[in-house]
């Protein structure tokens, strides 16, 4: 396939169907009979200017590769409007369906909704299929010779004379058929590259932003500020509750966080409860410790809320932003691990995208931890500075073993991590996510790592592994992919919180203030 790395310039999807319905046909000779009412020849006289006026609204998708391998329902979601297939498409669906990926997987999804539609139909595979919306999908087969009979496809040919490119034979179908239907006639890629190369030559193009969110949802990760009176907030502060207008709430939803203030000095946090009101913080604690390990406190408002919803036994479904170094793997685990050994939950479960950033070190050798090691590193260091004993001040450098190749001596001698027993009892679980597809998980604290890697797909998928009893964690920075098949407002972290948000189980706290030190936060700003 020319466009192999469709996936590199993936902005994901839109909403493409506008459910307007077609006018039908113009009428011209309607004159009314003489016997005819006054009423109805003046709605007879309405409806002619109407269909005269009124242009069709029905419009024609041509679908791209990629658009089909990163929706595969996507044939289903354009309404009244009419779906071309190019036969090209086809052939690069073909040099996928044999992948054992998310990719080979969606290929052969989409041949079998494809072979659903134009099942016991005939030659109507070329003409048409009705869709469910009122509108029409067909396979388009682009015939050179007959296409160069008309001066765009001969333009463009000039042009882009290379037609062996599957990507120039999609956009002369395009062209091509631009002359055989009623306008407008749009291709939807999302290959960047390709949307160029249909502007150049003029064809109008889109973007699939089906499963994209809306530019501000990314933008900006500050808890909302609502502005009280003094009387309303010493009411809040002795009460825990205040009702406040919805005119006064910005754009807020059920278990959304946000600082009730009276000026500059004279504020407090809130959280909007399923009945409408602000209550307060109940489940934020002053510190977490687990066991004989360090104490960890909220540092700043973002934590505190984010503790809330962690050890809120009413939410199982917690999705968080935050840039480096604001804290999100270390109070997830924390508050996971006190929950743990609170008998809340059975037991904790740990897993992160296997997604590298630049190129990796290759073949990982080893049991299925050992392998996901490198990758969860951030969580071990969470649970070992949670976990480990404070000691006193040690003479000298603190020698470390090698946690990828261990000498088998020095593993003997060296002393085990304090939650190694917990992970050889089953009470912490490393998760591989290419393993998780049909399980389901009841009674456990969920914790997934860097989840801005994910495609809406897996998150979906993950998601839906929730049992009773268990609770879902999802943390990461819409900032940092690494994974070229979704952006920062088309990847599965902020998917899910978008789709879920407004559910009484679900909550979202963002992070926007670094405690790991200030060059790390200065870092995240500035580079």
């Amino acid at each position: 396939m020319d466009r192999d790395d469709h996936s590199a310039s993936v902005i994901s999807s839109t909403t493409v169907s506008n459910r307007i319905s077609d006018p039908g046909p113009a009428s011209t000779n309607s004159s009314p009979p003489p016997s005819q009412s006054a009423a109805a020849s003046t709605a007879s006289s309405r409806r002619r200017r109407a269909n005269t006026a009124t242009p069709t609204a029905t419009k024609t998708f041509v679908l791209d590769t990629n658009v089909l391998l990163h929706d595969p329902a996507c044939i289903h979601r354009f309404a009244e409007h009419h779906i071309c297939i190019p036969v090209d498409v086809l052939s690069e669906l073909d040099g996928f369906k044999n992948e054992m990926t998310e990719r080979g997987s969606n290929a052969r999804e989409v041949h079998r909704a494809l072979m659903k539609i134009f099942a016991n139909k005939g030659d109507s595979v070329t003409k048409g299929v009705p869709t469910e919306g009122g509108g029409s999908i067909r396979v388009a087969v682009y015939d050179p010779e007959e296409a160069r009979r008309h001066a765009c496809v001969k333009s463009f040919e000039r042009i882009f004379h290379d037609l062996d490119k599957a990507d120039h034979r999609i956009l002369a179908c395009t062209l091509w058929l631009r002359e055989q239907v009623s306008p407008p006639v749009i291709l939807v890629s999302k290959d960047l590259n390709m949307q160029l190369k249909a502007r150049a030559v003029g064809i109008e193009c889109e973007d699939y932003l089906h499963d994209k969110v809306e530019p501000r949802e990314v933008a900006n990760f500050d808890i909302a500020r609502v502005e009280v009176t003094p009387h309303e907030l010493q009411r809040f502060a002795s009460s825990g509750k205040l009702t406040v207008a919805d005119s006064r709430l910005p754009n807020m939803v059920v278990n959304d966080y946000a600082l009730l203030s009276a000026g500059d000095k004279a504020t407090m946090p809130a959280k909007l409860s399923a009945s409408g009101e602000f209550v307060r913080l109940h489940h934020t604690p002053e510190s977490l410790k687990v066991g004989q390990g360090r104490a960890i406190k909220p540092m700043n408002l973002g934590q505190a809320c984010f503790l809330d919803a962690l050890l809120d036994p009413d939410i199982s479904l917690v999705t968080c932003y935050g840039q480096a170094g604001t804290g999100k793997t270390l109070l997830a685990v924390a508050a996971a691990l006190q929950q743990v050994f609170n008998r809340t939950y059975h037991g904790l479960t740990v897993s992160r995208p296997i997604v590298a950033m630049g190129q990796t070190v290759g073949f990982l050798p080893g049991s299925l931890q050992e392998k996901m090691r490198p990758w969860l590193q951030p969580v071990y260091d969470a649970l070992d500075l949670l976990m480990r004993p404070m000691e006193g001040t040690q003479q000298g450098p603190a020698r470390k073993k090698n946690r990828f190749m261990p000498d088998p001596q020095q593993q003997m001698s060296a002393p085990a991590a304090p939650y190694d027993p917990l992970i050889q009892q089953g009470v912490i679980e490393v998760e591989a996510l290419c393993y998780i597809r049909g399980r389901s998980i009841p009674d456990r604290f969920f914790v997934l790592d860097e989840a801005q890697q994910l495609t809406p797909l897996e998150a979906k998928t993950i998601v839906t592994r929730m049992s009773r009893g268990s609770k879902l964690v999802l943390v990461g920075d819409p900032a940092q992919i690494d994974n070229p098949y979704v952006d920062s407002r088309s990847n599965g972290l902020v998917y899910t919180r978008q789709r879920m948000r407004g559910q009484p189980f679900a909550a979202h706290v963002p992070l926007v203030k670094g405690e790991r030190s200030a060059l790390a936060e200065a870092a995240a700003k500035l580079l």
